[in-house]
């Protein structure tokens, strides 16, 4: 029989100690001191969590814990080296044998010493999503699969339905019905592919981003001799924005801590709004029942916003069943300023409002970059970056690329380009390359082709494209493009812009789109929204005017960002996570449009969109302005009455301000 024996660690002598109760609320002091074990901290919006967990690790340390047996999780290499920056600054002592990092750099920095245990070398590549897609693309090819035969999911579309697979832990065949429902007919394809994959990366001594992950796991389920290492040396694990962990980190920490159970998870559940791209929001909500004996701290007295905009806050979400109720209380003084509910009767008006207040509100001084505007999705600020463009406001977009600039669109508008103007060869070659088989080099040769055989006035342009030579790849698409071109230019004469897009959309671009993009449906909606929003013009010239004039307005208008910073902030919701900003406009708060149209139908996903519209609300500090447009243009069907978002009907009207737009 054997017997335990500890060493035990002489105790620290330093120079300095921290006065915890001085530097922290009770709250934070509360969760700091907790003694071992699994614990569990809820921190609100603005509450001080980077705070709460530095001070953690230095309490660790303060308290003999050899650095080497600490593990920090966080989601940027960049966070964790502020909270250990600011740890250095509070205790004199060496950290430097302290592991802090993201998942994937601490699955890389083990896998690196241990990963012949599954037949990889130290020096094993790690390739980026480019890489990866040159690989599925090669190994797709040894497949025998041909796409011009079949609508087979391009690299790009399959690495990313790949990395669901690991991240959720969940079996191909219910990824696809999930997520990618039109590719289920080629499963068994798709199924060979990632095999093959898997084989090429271990033959080529590559991984991939998720393998970091994935391998890392399962060589802890393999060699248990290897998992027990880490976890003797692993002695206190913390975790970051654990709200944001999908099934495999959660595992993972699971796995690590098994033995000591020394884990602090610190989250918002409020905040938890990445479902889409794999986090699970079951690992917060479920952590008490994995630690049954964890103790939850709750950090409610939140920094940032006044009292005003938090009463709001916690009305947002209190209609939401999964959740740990808190109740976030301000630390500032009251404005007597309560945030604004604006009805408007259209769209346009919308942005009138949104932009007139902007100038306003830099006339009392609030700089502009100190304003956000933000909204559900990229498309809802179309109307709004137009009025701000006529009004030579400059702005940013910190959610991607400019709602006209983004691919799909571009791929789309150059079809009306070209039947607006068929000398046009940029819209040529784009709109050709969009065919199987087509590349740069045959999309030039098609338009010398093309050119040379340009005379006269346009009245057909199926029968000239008909006409051409075109490559055997091309052939099959080919008279599809050519009754789209003349579908959409009868006698070649272009038909409405709004009308155009969907004919184009539903004859070409969707399929296309479904093989290329792996947000086909997010990016399918930007293109029935450009559809909506083109209505307003009759006149392809005007519409395409319009296009070009809002793209170099914003090149003018943006600041570069790096010297820059006198702009107003446009996002996403999701982009905006974690920025705070003196206002805050909110838009497009309908049914529909937000909470959005497909998570009407499921409780868990209009919780998460109301967890959404609450990260919204807590971005704002001094002022905040919910807005809503009464009427809609609806594709096809004209003007349509909207109702309030359901969100807003859950705010008690004491709390809210209601402002009565009138024109002068």
């Amino acid at each position: 029989m054997s017997r335990q024996y500890t060493l035990q660690r002489a105790p620290r002598s330093t120079s300095i100690h921290v006065d915890y109760a001085a530097e922290l609320n009770e709250q934070q002091l509360a969760a700091v001191t907790a003694p071992p074990g699994p614990i569990l901290v809820i921190a609100g919006a603005g509450s001080g969590k980077t705070r709460t967990l530095t001070y953690r690790v230095a309490y660790l340390l303060e308290n003999g814990i050899d650095p080497q047996n600490i593990l920090l999780l966080t989601f940027t290499n960049k966070a964790a080296r502020e909270m250990l920056n600011r740890v250095a600054n509070l205790l004199p002592v060496d950290a430097g044998g302290l592991w802090g990092g993201t998942f994937h750099s601490v699955g890389n920095r083990i896998l690196r010493r241990h990963g012949t245990a599954l037949g990889y070398s130290s020096g094993f590549s790690i390739m980026d999503r480019e890489d990866q897609k040159d690989l599925i693309d090669t190994v797709v090819a040894s497949a025998g699969i041909d796409p011009k035969e079949i609508r087979f999911p391009k690299g790009d579309v399959l690495a990313e339905i790949f990395s669901f697979v690991v991240n959720t832990e969940k079996p191909l065949e219910e990824l696809l019905a999930e997520k990618f429902p039109y590719f289920l007919p080629l499963l068994d394809k798709i199924h060979d592919v990632h095999e093959r994959y898997e084989k090429k990366k271990k033959a080529t001594n590559s991984m991939d981003f998720d393998d970091l992950l994935q391998k890392t796991l399962s060589m802890f389920q393999q060699h248990e001799r290897i998992a027990e290492f880490y976890r003797r040396k692993f002695q206190f694990i913390l975790v970051d924005e654990y709200q944001d962990t999908n099934k495999i980190q959660a595992d993972l920490v699971d796995l690590l801590a098994r033995d000591h159970r020394n884990v602090m998870a610190v989250g918002d559940d409020a905040q938890s709004i990445y479902s889409w791209r794999g986090a699970n929001f079951q690992n917060i909500l479920e952590f008490p029942k994995r630690y049954p004996d964890a103790e939850v701290f709750k950090i409610e007295m939140n920094y940032r916003s006044v009292p005003e905009i938090l009463d709001v806050a916690n009305a947002a979400i209190a209609a939401n069943v999964q959740q740990f109720r808190k109740h976030l209380s301000a630390t500032r003084d009251s404005k007597a300023l309560k945030p604004a509910l604006v009805a408007l009767n259209n769209s346009a008006e919308q942005a009138q409002f949104v932009a007139q207040r902007i100038l306003e509100l830099r006339d009392e001084n609030v700089e502009l970059n100190e304003i956000a505007v933000l909204y559900r999705a990229h498309y809802h600020a179309v109307e709004l970056q137009l009025e701000l463009s006529r009004r030579g406001i400059p702005y940013q977009i910190t959610s991607g690329i400019r709602f006209f600039e983004q691919a799909h669109i571009k791929d789309v508008t150059s079809f009306i380009r070209f039947v607006a103007n068929p000398r046009d060869e940029v819209a040529f070659n784009r709109m050709v390359k969009l065919l199987p088989g087509i590349g740069n080099r045959t999309a030039e040769n098609l338009w010398q082709a093309w050119a040379t055989a340009l005379t006269g006035a346009m009245d057909n342009f199926g029968e000239r494209l008909l006409a051409m030579n075109v490559p055997a790849k091309a052939k099959k698409m080919w008279p599809q493009l050519a009754h789209t071109l003349d579908e959409i230019a009868p006698g070649g004469e272009p038909n409405p812009p709004s009308e155009m897009i969907t004919s184009i959309v539903e004859a070409i671009y969707d399929d296309y789109a479904k093989v290329n993009f792996a947000n086909y449906e997010l990016r399918r909606e930007d293109l029935d929204q450009l559809a909506v929003f083109a209505r307003q013009f009759n006149d392809v010239h005007e519409f395409l005017s319009q296009l070009a004039l809002i793209s170099n307005v914003d090149a003018e208008a943006t600041p570069v960002q790096t010297n820059e910073k006198e702009a107003v902030n446009l996002s996403t919701v999701h982009q905006a996570k974690g920025l705070e900003f003196h206002t805050v406009f909110v838009i497009w708060l309908t049914d529909g449009m937000f909470p959005s149209s497909r998570s009407l139908n499921t409780r868990d996903a209009l919780e998460e969109e109301r967890r959404l519209f609450y990260v919204a609300i807590t971005r704002a500090r001094d002022e905040l302005y919910l807005t809503y447009p009464h009427m809609r243009l609806v594709g096809g069907y004209g003007d349509a009455f909207q109702r309030p978002s359901r969100f807003l009907q859950e705010i008690p009207n004491e709390l809210v301000e209601d402002w009565q737009v009138k024109r002068g």
